[in-house]
Formats: C-alpha cells, sequence, structure tokens
C-alpha cells in the first residue's frame, strides 16, 4: 500500500532538531518506508539529519510518501504532527 500527503510546515521555527526529532520518533512506529521529498530532493523519514536538510522554514511545502502495510496511518500520524506545529508554538 502507498500514501502521500502534502504538508504545509506550521510552526515557527520549520522542521528544525527538535521537530526533525519528532518526526523521526512517529515514522519508526509504523511498518512503513517513508520519504519526504523537498523541491526534488528526497530524504528518509526516519533520518534526522536528511530531514534536517531540507532546509524547510514555516511556510514550506513538503511532500510524505510512505510505503508498507501501514503506510496510511503513518501519513495520516504525520500529518496530525504537521499540523499539530510539533507540539511547539
Amino acid at each position: 500500500m502507498t500514501a502521500t500527503v502534502e504538508l504545509e510546515i506550521k510552526n515557527r521555527k520549520g522542521l528544525h532538531a527538535r521537530a526533525a526529532a519528532a518526526f523521526v520518533k512517529v515514522a519508526e512506529t509504523f511498518d512503513a518506508v517513508i520519504e519526504v521529498e523537498r523541491l526534488g530532493q528526497k530524504v528518509s523519514g526516519c533520518s534526522i539529519m536528511g530531514l534536517m536538510m531540507l532546509a524547510a522554514a514555516k511556510g514550506t511545502t513538503v511532500k510524505v510518501s510512505a510505503e508498507g502495510a501501514q503506510a496510511e496511518q503513518a501519513v495520516q500520524a504525520i500529518a496530525k504532527l504537521v499540523n499539530d506545529k510539533f507540539g511547539e508554538d
């Protein structure tokens, strides 16, 4: 199964270290391979450094794709995390 969603980064500091760590923590709980893409650059959703290298500031749109048995659940959980501003501001 495959699932994809485009998300706008809404928290004030963007996809910085703490937000990236929260993203990875959620991503690792699912039986799915997760990738995040911005401006043609794809990184693993389970790589804090990779996510930070996307330089996704507030207002940036990223595409999250998941493939695997829990792809839909993974995308939904990540969308909730991003839309909740990673529990920040």
